[in-house]
């Protein structure tokens, strides 16, 4: 009699713990970030790290005093720099070393409209993976998304940077003491080098501000950030 009892009431315990079970993994499923979410946390991630970037490179020695971004003398004029400086005129090679950099910092405030119109034409395919990908992978995303058209928008405002602070009167200075300059300067283009080493030096810093979003939570400054990032 009792297993009788056991055996009609095992069907009813089984319907009602089913729906729990159930239950438990629809909660689970929609507490996860949907698609559209993640991309919004994505774009504010990112707008939010180049706002910072532009801000720490685009002042004052923001280039020049940073030994991770500092724009050095390019390979292709080393060689130049060095004869230079055994025949003592070291101080135009850092003139001009300097220069490049003050070149970057003037031009680099300029950037944040331009950073901000790249965001939006960016196509975010796959955001799961990097919402859950590396520490900057978002960076790295955009960076991949939108060099070409930075460094298209860019290049004019450093060229005017480089000319109104004398910089390209320095660089055709260095070549003239040169035999080999006026090789150099037909195959060499400061504009483009100083342009992808400012672009490279906001996007290194960009991906340091990421970083920082996905491991501090303090950091994780909007409800939408938290969601998405918070505990990873």
């Amino acid at each position: 009699m009792l297993f009788l009892i056991a055996m009609l009431a095992a069907p009813w315990s089984f319907a009602q713990s089913a729906p729990t079970a159930k239950s438990d993994a629809g909660s689970k499923q929609s507490s996860d970030p949907g698609v559209a979410t993640m991309i919004s946390a994505l774009r504010e991630v990112v707008e939010i790290s180049s706002t910072k970037a532009i801000a720490q490179t685009g002042k004052r020695d923001g280039f020049l005093q940073n030994e991770a971004i500092r724009i050095l003398l390019p390979p292709r004029l080393q060689s130049i720099g060095k004869s230079m400086r055994l025949i003592g005129r070291g101080d135009e090679v850092d003139e001009l070393e300097i220069g490049m950099n003050r070149a970057a910092e003037d031009a680099t405030p300029q950037a944040k409209a331009i950073f901000l119109a790249a965001l939006k034409n960016v196509v975010w395919k796959d955001p799961g993976l990097i919402v859950t990908g590396g520490n900057t992978a978002a960076t790295e995303y955009f960076r991949r998304s939108s060099s070409a058209d930075l460094s298209a928008a860019f290049t004019p405002i450093v060229h005017h940077s480089l000319e109104r602070l004398g910089v390209i009167k320095q660089y055709k200075r260095v070549l003239k003491s040169d035999p080999g300059g006026d090789a150099i300067a037909n195959e060499f283009d400061l504009d483009q080098y100083v342009v992808d080493q400012t672009l490279e030096g906001v996007l290194d810093v960009m991906a340091s501000e990421e970083s920082n979003i996905r491991n501090d939570p303090s950091a994780q400054s909007s409800d939408l950030i938290k969601q998405v990032f918070g505990g990873k």
